[in-house]
């Protein structure tokens, strides 16, 4: 089967998809990747998360994709408010 050449957002809702996959498996979520709205608040009403469960997802992803990623820094609360805002940190910084 040949893989067709996607524009720019398909990347990134390729990433999304493998972000929220991670966060799955991570933390042994009982959603699916579909269940997870990207806009979403990935704390309280949304996803559910709790700040242990957030340096959780730092850790991983942190590993994951090579770039340093805190869940109790400044800009973290930006970060770390959605699945599109983690993704795209993650796009723009990481090293693999």
């Amino acid at each position: 089967m040949q893989k067709q050449q996607e524009p720019n957002i398909s990347g990134s809702a390729a990433l999304q998809r493998e972000v929220a996959e991670l966060m799955i498996e991570c933390l042994n979520l009982d959603v699916t990747v579909d269940e997870i709205n990207p806009d979403a608040p990935l704390y309280g009403e949304g996803l559910g998360l709790d700040s242990i469960d957030i340096l959780e997802i730092a850790m991983t992803v942190s590993k994951r994709y090579g770039l340093e990623l805190r869940s109790d820094g400044k800009n973290e609360q930006h970060i770390f408010s959605s699945l599109r805002s983690l993704t795209d940190y993650i796009a723009t910084r990481r090293v693999c």
